[in-house]
């Protein structure tokens, strides 16, 4: 919204508001207006979650025995915590007319939607199961299959139906049609894997965070032809606005972090869970660069693939490959405490976000 004041500098005396035509500009912008939201509405907004939740979210009784005692009563879609400043912030700072930027709003809010009533469901039923598992992904991969064929619609037609493979410079793998579903896949799968990964208090948003920031980059430079051709990368126009999205999205999630901490004021649940991961997958998809979020966000991919394969094993041959899975619940019954697990997990989140960026260069 604000980025209309930048057409307002024919006037000598507003040649100020320049500066919202520039991206870092309302980039930074989005930053500080998401996180000064956050402290302004992300109080009140807790305590309304108390009220309303009683109890808190239900803890699962085969999860780690400690979360039972120490969790309890904590409420939890706190994703809206997240949503609304990352939103607000997101129409206040990014250019309207863009498609890409709705096109990712759309998949934010329609799966922070189906999140918020998954958890609508565990709280009143007071029960781990939420919206079934065949509704469930039904919807998402419906809201994904929509957003890859819109975003499809407005590639270059030399890019539209391929995959980018990084380290080399003109590999374009086409997909055709096909492709629908690839993206369909990216954006869904992205989605369940930040789900998995939230099971410690402050372990999946900084992550996040991260493969937001590592991404804010790749939009910015794949969304300027200069740098584009200096990197030798895919150029696609009007994806340089993500940047803002995604600065929003790191506004916001600091904000959440505040009081995500440990211990844990409120969990973001569903509700924030799969926007997140979804927002991520397809901002990656737009941007064309796929199987570079599969490396920033290998973390969440270690989560999901942990999980996989502990119930391959156990149905298999009936032995757990983990002592408990997604992995990081792994090393809780090995003995390490939840704040060594959390930072840890950070720590391979920025090593995987340097080899992501790196692979612009590396070709």
């Amino acid at each position: 919204m604000l980025y209309y004041l930048s057409l307002l500098t024919h006037l000598d005396q507003l040649a100020f508001f320049r500066l919202f035509k520039y991206l870092t500009f309302r980039s930074g912008g989005a930053v500080i207006t998401a996180l000064f939201f956050s402290f302004i509405v992300n109080g009140a907004l807790i305590r309304w979650l108390k009220v309303k939740q009683g109890r808190g979210q239900p803890i699962r009784s085969d999860g780690p025995e400690r979360h039972i005692v120490e969790k309890q009563g904590t409420p939890t879609m706190g994703g809206l915590l997240i949503l609304l400043p990352w939103v607000v912030s997101t129409l206040l700072w990014a250019n309207l007319s863009n498609q890409y930027v709705w096109i990712v709003l759309f998949v934010s809010l329609a799966y922070g939607a189906l999140g918020f009533a998954d958890d609508y469901l565990k709280v009143t039923r007071r029960s781990s199961d939420g919206v079934s598992g065949v509704v469930r992904l039904g919807i998402e991969f419906s809201v994904a299959l929509a957003a890859t064929a819109a975003i499809m619609r407005l590639e270059d037609p030399n890019l539209i139906g391929t995959l980018t493979v990084p380290f080399f410079k003109t590999l374009l793998i086409p997909f055709g049609l096909f492709f629908i579903v690839v993206g369909g896949f990216v954006i869904a799968g992205a989605a369940n894997a930040v789900n998995f990964t939230d099971g410690l208090d402050g372990l999946a948003i900084v992550p996040v965070m991260i493969a937001a920031a590592t991404f804010i980059l790749i939009a910015y430079l794949v969304g300027n032809v200069n740098f584009a051709k200096y990197l030798e990368i895919i150029y696609v126009a009007g994806t340089g606005e993500l940047a803002v999205f995604l600065a929003a999205l790191v506004g916001a999630g600091l904000g959440f972090l505040w009081y995500n901490a440990p211990p844990a004021m409120v969990f973001m649940g569903d509700t924030g869970s799969l926007p997140l991961g979804g927002a991520l997958g397809a901002v990656a998809v737009a941007v064309k660069h796929e199987v570079v979020l599969a490396i920033v966000g290998g973390l969440f991919v270690l989560e999901t693939v942990s999980v996989i394969v502990q119930v391959i094993s156990f149905k298999m041959t009936g032995k757990r490959v983990f002592r408990m899975a997604p992995i990081h619940h792994h090393y809780e019954q090995l003995g390490w405490r939840e704040p060594t697990i959390v930072i840890r997990f950070w720590i391979v989140a920025v090593v995987l976000a340097l080899i992501g960026l790196a692979t612009l260069k590396l070709r």
